[in-house]
Parts: C-alpha cells; structure tokens; sequence
C-alpha cells in the first residue's frame, strides 16, 4: 500500500502536474513546481496506508479512514449484495488486489463508499467468500463453469460502439498535449505528406479516405479494448449461491454475484451487434454500477458474442428460458406513427434551423444540403425503433424491449418490482398512450413500457402489485 496509493495518487493528478510543468515554463521554474506538486500529492497517498483501518464483525463491516477529516462507513454484513476485486498492473506486480464491496447505496455518483485497496490475493478472496458464503475461501471443486470466451468471439470486438469513444478520448488527449505544448504537427514528416495530400486530392476522394481511415482506427481500437477488457473471460456459478465473473489481461477483476439479490437480466444489442448477429448479457442486480459502461462497471454477465450464446446464458443466470424467447405484445398502430412523427419531425426542425442558421451565415447552398440528408435517414430510424418496441408478462417475469441505437431487452423479476410509475404527456394524451415505468431497487432502477394503451398498462400494473391502482381507477 505505500507505493501502490502514492502512484494511484500521482496517476490522477498527472494532468493537473502537466499542465503545472507547461505554465511554469515561461518563468523556468516550472520542473521545480511540478517536481515540489509530486512530493505533495505522493506524500498524501502515503498518509492513506497510515490511516485506513477496517474490521468485520459478526453483524457488519466497518471502514475507517480519513486524517482530518476522520470517516467511518459501517455496513450491516445482509446488506452485502457483491463483492468486486480489481488488479492493476501494479497490484498484480504486488500481489495485492483492489476490493469494492457492493451493498445497494456505494457506487453512487461513482464513489464506491466501501472499498478496500491494498489486500493481498488471498485476503481478498477469503473476504469475498466471508462476506458472500459466510464460510472458508472456496475451491474449484465450488465452482460450476457456465461461460468460458471462445477466441472467435473476437470477430464481434470490430463493432462495438467502445471504439469510437475510445478512438475520441486518445484523439482529444493527443490535440490537447499538442496545444498545451504548442506544437506544429507540419514539423513531423509523416503528417505533413498527409495534410497536402489532403490539400491537393480531389474532394469526395479526401472524404472517402478519412471515412475509410476513422473506420479502420475503430475497428482496431474497438478489438484492442475487446481483448484488453475480456481475455480470460469465464462466468461461474458456485455452490454457495454466487455468480463469479472473471477477466481482464492487463487489470484483472473478479465480480461476484450473490443470486439471492439477482432480479433479472437483460439482453443489450447495439445497432452494429445486432446487424451481425451478435448480443451481451446483463445482471439486473442491486449493489453493481448501472449507467457507467457495462465494461467498466460489474453487470455484465457475456461479452459481445452470438445473440444465440447471449440467450442461453441469460436463461441459465435466471433459471427460466421463456421470457427471453416468447413472443411479444407490439404496441399498435398509434405507438409506431409517433416514433415516425418524432423521428421525422426532429430531423426536419434540424436540417430547417441548419439550414437558416448557414443562410444567414452565406455558407454555400450545398453544404447544408448534407443536413439534409438526416431527413431521409431518420425514416429507417423510426421503422427499427417501432419494431423493437414490445412487452409481455411471461410466467413471473416482465418482459420489455425498447431502443435502436441500443436495444434492450429487458427481464424483470415481478418480486422486484416495488412500484410503478405511469407518465402521460400532451401528445400522449391525445393518441391515448402511457408509458409505465416499474421501479426496483436493481440495475436500472426503472424499466420502461414504452407507448401503450391506457388500459394495458393499468392491466401490467395490477399483475405486477395487484391492487395498487385500485384507489386511483375507481
């Protein structure tokens, strides 16, 4: 701990040490500044070794940390719905590991409340099973394996949408290094023959090739984030009632599930997965991240791979296999002519204000034509986004789907559901539509019935909790 937490420390605060050493150039003082901001920030990470003690107790765990500020976080030990271990390189080169213990409320606004940094290997994983099994550290033996990743599954890596936003972060680092350091990329020889080959090819060949180029950079980066974030992916159920998934080349993490706090799973397909046939499995669980990525935080059960695979592992987590594979209710005519009246309609107010906007300005007529063209394109749009809408109450299980970008198909356990939410707008008013919202304290927190008539949600609501709208409907 008293190197890993110093690096931990200076790792966040490299940006913020750059940009010290780049303003103290012009006075030459500025290595002096950034080297004296280094001691500082290190010797603070030092103090953390110094004062973060924990205990568990046979009723709950206990947290202590803090100098000036003293804190102590307690949790009862049948609050403890997961148990998250993560190596860095550091903490693998060490022998330690990372441990952020999941108990419904710790992972909000993305600071975990409980997490234990610095462990050794085997503390970690006799913790995890104290915590989880109330018993000694498991075996393999405990363990029964329902995933091992194929390496062919790697052909799905390509399209991912994490290469686009990864290909976006290096790109604006490496603009903004070059800023702060005031850099002329002309002088570098490679990038200089590209701008005038830029220059001096014709138009629709420099924008064939940058499309052709940004294509292959996401490609590469979306395969390099696939084997990076899942090599060694294995899901495993153990004896004692726990999922345990396992990954990670560079930084290992192991989640474990306990399945008693397992209240559904959902089917994710994004746009360019679902066009080869490919899905990812979620956990629809309380105590694990929800919103921040699936491949940063703890649900995720596959990794992009065949829907068929997806399917079958979301059945075998739930224990039923119907909700992923019956039939669904569609919404009526009415529900679909408002995904195209919203499609069409917001990318015609688009294109009308670019184009206004660009008239004003005296840009070239052609140019705002390009806008234009999300006219046309928002008609496919409005087509997928009606056909993925669906529903059905399937044995004890709510079942809904909804998205085109990202469709997702949600299974919601009705003794999750602890209430329901049903919205109305002006618009919805009018062609006699509601969107019910069945609340759990799991995963998304919300899982939404999207555009359905005022009577079929009223009927989903009294299966869900029979008689909650009793008083509101007489």
């Amino acid at each position: 701990m008293l190197i890993i937490h110093p690096v931990v420390e200076l790792a966040r605060a490299l940006p913020a040490l750059v940009g010290l050493l780049l303003a103290g150039q012009g006075s030459g003082h500025g290595a002096r500044w950034s080297l004296i901001a280094s001691v500082l920030v290190a010797g603070a990470g030092t103090l953390r070794y110094f004062t973060t003690r924990f205990r568990v107790t046979p009723a709950q765990i206990q947290l202590r940390h803090g100098l000036l500020r003293r804190r102590t976080v307690a949790a009862r030990l049948d609050r403890v719905r997961s148990v998250d271990i993560t190596a860095h390189p550091l903490h693998r080169a060490l022998g330690l590991s990372r441990v952020v213990i999941g108990t419904g409320t710790s992972d909000r606004k993305g600071h975990p409340a409980l997490t234990l940094d610095g462990l050794r290997v085997a503390d970690a994983a006799r913790l995890r099973d104290e915590l989880l099994h109330r018993r000694p550290a498991a075996t393999a033996d405990d363990e029964t394996e329902l995933l091992r990743l194929p390496a062919s599954w790697v052909r799905y890596a390509p399209f991912t949408l994490s290469g686009a936003v990864t290909a976006l972060a290096i790109a604006g680092f490496a603009w903004r290094l070059i800023s702060e350091a005031h850099v002329n990329p002309n002088r570098f020889g490679p990038l200089h023959t590209i701008e005038r080959h830029l220059i001096t090819a014709p138009l629709w060949q420099d924008v064939v090739e940058l499309v052709a180029a940004t294509i292959a950079f996401v490609a590469v980066a979306s395969t390099a984030g696939y084997v990076l974030a899942f090599w060694n992916f294995r899901l495993t159920r153990h004896s004692g009632g726990t999922l345990h998934v396992t990954r990670g080349l560079i930084t290992a993490r192991a989640t474990s599930i306990e399945e008693s706090r397992l209240r559904g799973a959902e089917l994710s397909e994004p746009l360019l997965l679902r066009a080869v046939g490919g899905a990812r499995t979620l956990a629809i669980t309380t105590g694990l991240r929800v919103g921040r990525g699936a491949e940063r935080g703890g649900t995720m059960l596959m990794p992009p791979g065949p829907r068929a695979a997806a399917v079958r592992i979301a059945a075998e987590v739930v224990g039923a296999a119907a909700p992923f594979t019956a039939p669904l209710l569609p919404h009526g005519r009415r529900a679909t002519r408002r995904r195209y009246t919203r499609a069409v309609g917001c990318s015609m107010a688009f294109a009308a204000a670019a184009a206004l906007i660009w008239w004003l300005a005296g840009i070239a007529l052609w140019s705002w034509l390009i806008v234009a063209l999300v006219v046309p394109l928002s008609v496919p749009l409005a087509a997928d986004r009606a056909a993925s809408l669906g529903h059905a109450l399937v044995g004890d299980y709510l079942v809904t789907r909804r998205g085109s970008l990202v469709r997702r198909r949600a299974v919601l356990a009705s003794a999750g559901v602890i209430g329901v939410n049903v919205r109305c707008s002006m618009f919805q008013r009018r062609a006699g539509l509601v969107t019910l919202t069945s609340t759990a304290a799991a995963g998304r927190q919300g899982y939404r019935v999207q555009d359905v008539p005022t009577a079929e949600a009223v009927r989903i609501a009294d299966t869900l909790l029979p008689g909650l709208l009793s008083d509101f409907i007489n």
